[in-house]
């Protein structure tokens, strides 16, 4: 038999399944990465202008850019087999 107060109880322990929280770890290591992403991002523009400006070797320019070009591969190939995945999913059957 249900009451109010089993009814209250029962919403109390699932409240904590479906409240907003800590975000799963799958999801805090990909923003993580995002956050990487966009920082590496910014250093290259401000070693490019540092470059243009003389401020900055030309070796650390060359060498930033590599590292950026990397970086700029991973974002790529991980996107890749999220839109691989997706496709995945679409194709199963209902």
């Amino acid at each position: 038999m249900f009451t109010s107060l089993n009814a209250a109880t029962a919403y109390s322990a699932a409240r904590t399944a479906v409240a907003p929280g800590q975000p799963a770890p799958a999801v805090q290591a990909l923003s993580n990465a995002a956050e990487d992403f966009a920082a590496q991002m910014g250093k290259v523009d401000q070693v490019a202008t540092g470059a243009m400006t003389g401020q900055v070797e030309t070796h650390r320019l060359v060498q930033t850019i590599a590292e950026a070009e990397m970086a700029m591969e991973t974002v790529v190939a991980i996107r890749d087999k999220v839109v691989e995945a997706y496709q995945e999913i679409l194709r199963m059957p209902v």
